[in-house]
């Protein structure tokens, strides 16, 4: 039996969660809480662990340390059907939509509903359509196949089957790459709507940092472990979104505005082995 939720305490909450990938560690000590309703941005430069954070919260990936407590219980300690249950009330976006080739736009936004529902064909059906509908797609794309779709129209179909468990909690991955600017804002006004209407609390991973002022309470930002000096948090900023321009710690800005003089040079130095007469001082 789910424990009951209690509005005074976080939905979700990281703590002390590391990942490690054949003794390589990818995330160490993260420690963070989502409230409800809260819309939580997590942004980095490739390869800091995003994504792997995004699926360890949900045991798509077994955190090698540490602990993800949702609604008040270690999701460690569940047994595999209770993990599955939980999971439900998780909606997850991912970053190339990830449908079913093989399938129409209506039987991948009623693919979970088949899962874990009883639902019939008729009510399963009248969902997708109005789910189609929410997120601004014409009823004549449910019988069409994902090959038929532009890019904007399937990440907007995934978000729809996201939505079709009427989840409490949306996991965004990249919801805006290789979208043009108009459509990443269509999806922007998408996340708001789900939050504000829904009342639905979010994590989004993402490198578009319109996206994450725009849609985020608070922003993470992480940083490649590889590059922390020892004992260093992995989590350089934590706070509001509106306050990130004003971080004292000069990495966040230089991620922020895409300044990448001082990591040119890192880069550099790091060849300067293998290339001895490479001038770098012009950089």
């Amino acid at each position: 039996m789910s424990v009951q939720p209690q509005e005074n305490r976080p939905i979700l909450e990281a703590d002390q969660l590391g990942m490690q990938f054949r003794g390589t560690t990818i995330l160490r000590e993260i420690s963070f809480q989502l409230q409800r309703g809260e819309t939580l941005a997590v942004i980095g430069e490739s390869g800091c662990g995003k994504t792997v954070l995004l699926k360890s919260l949900i045991r798509l990936l077994t955190p090698t340390d540490g602990h993800v407590i949702f609604d008040g219980r270690d999701l460690s300690t569940l047994s595999p059907r209770e993990l599955a249950l939980e999971r439900t009330r998780f909606g997850f976006v991912f970053q190339q939509a990830a449908l079913f080739d093989s399938m129409t736009v209506g039987d991948n936004v009623c693919f979970p509903l088949k899962q874990h529902t009883r639902k019939s064909a008729a009510e399963m059906r009248e969902i997708a359509y109005r789910l189609l509908n929410e997120v601004g797609l014409p009823e004549t794309v449910y019988h069409k196949k994902p090959a038929e779709l532009s890019g904007g129209m399937r990440k907007r179909v995934g978000f729809a089957r996201a939505l079709a468990m009427e989840p409490e909690i949306m996991l965004y991955d990249e919801p805006t790459t290789g979208l043009d600017p108009i459509m990443s804002d269509v999806i922007n006004e998408l996340i708001l709507g789900v939050k504000h209407k829904r009342h639905v609390s979010g994590i989004i991973v993402t490198h578009d940092m319109k996206s994450a002022k725009k849609v985020a309470d608070r922003i993470i930002m992480l940083y490649p472990v590889t590059r922390l000096q020892e004992g260093e948090s992995q989590m350089i900023y934590e706070g509001p979104a509106d306050e990130i321009d004003y971080s004292p710690d000069r990495r966040v800005p230089q991620f922020i505005n895409g300044e990448a003089g001082e990591r040119l040079m890192e880069m550099l130095k790091q060849q300067q082995p293998a290339y001895p007469n490479r001038e770098i001082s012009g950089y």
